[in-house]
């Protein structure tokens, strides 16, 4: 079985088209328990999960039918990493799988990453390649084959096994931004994190609306401000200044 966690906030324009995603490319040999987390949407977004949800037929199962793919809705407090807490401490598998609502996983989903934890990989991420043909975010793309930690972000998706993810505590929530970068360094640290070689599909819409170069650059900036000893509350400061205007 695999629980894969959503965050959200409204994100009415775009929580139906993944839902939909999620259970049109699961592998249908695995149960799948969808947990979305909203954390005070004021828009649409728990309706569409809603209505969503009660749509979904969840058939008998049998030999020749797809596995039981369920959608359920929570909600916490405000913040990617306490809503992802929130979230993972709902989870009925051993096998937590972290997604952002913009990125799309690849189809078979659900077996790639359950082979990879079966076979003792018990943390990583997909490829990832932007919906653009813009050729600085096609190439940005391409490097999230290497595993360098510049390489990696929340966009990319994360599993990882419930028991490793207690030990280390879970997200930070002390971060509002930056939490899955925090979490990515623990496991690098422990030499615990895998790259599976598909690709997942994000959106370019935050590098759409506020141009390429200027949101890269501030992205750069956050890196570099963490590296040189920034703590959770001066990346928040420079994010809330810089790009919080674009979300």
């Amino acid at each position: 079985m695999l629980s894969i966690i959503i965050p959200v906030l409204n994100e009415d324009q775009i929580i139906e088209k993944l839902l939909f995603h999620l259970k049109e490319n699961s592998s249908g040999e695995n149960d799948i328990e969808v947990i979305i987390v909203d954390g005070g949407s004021t828009d649409n977004t728990r309706d569409l999960i809603k209505d969503f949800s009660k749509q979904t037929s969840t058939p008998e199962k049998s030999q020749n039918v797809k596995k039981r793919i369920s959608f359920q809705l929570f909600t916490s407090e405000k913040g990617r990493a306490k809503q992802m807490n929130y979230g993972a401490k709902q989870a009925s598998s051993e096998s937590l799988y972290f997604l952002h609502a913009d990125s799309f996983p690849p189809k078979n989903y659900d077996t790639f990453i359950l082979s990879e934890i079966n076979k003792g990989n018990i943390a990583g991420c997909f490829r990832m390649k932007f919906d653009s043909n813009h050729w600085w975010l096609k190439l940005a793309g391409w490097l999230t084959r290497f595993k360098w930690k510049g390489c990696r972000g929340g966009d990319q998706s994360l599993f990882i096994s419930k028991k490793l993810f207690n030990e280390i505590g879970g997200f930070d929530e002390s971060y509002i931004i930056y939490e899955d970068n925090v979490l990515i360094n623990e496991l690098n640290k422990r030499k615990s994190f895998i790259v599976i070689p598909h690709s997942l599909t994000t959106s370019a819409r935050r590098y759409k609306e506020f141009g390429i170069w200027r949101l890269q650059y501030h992205f750069w900036a956050i890196h570099l401000k963490k590296w040189l000893g920034a703590n959770a509350d001066g990346l928040y400061a420079y994010y809330s200044k810089n790009i919080s205007k674009t979300q």
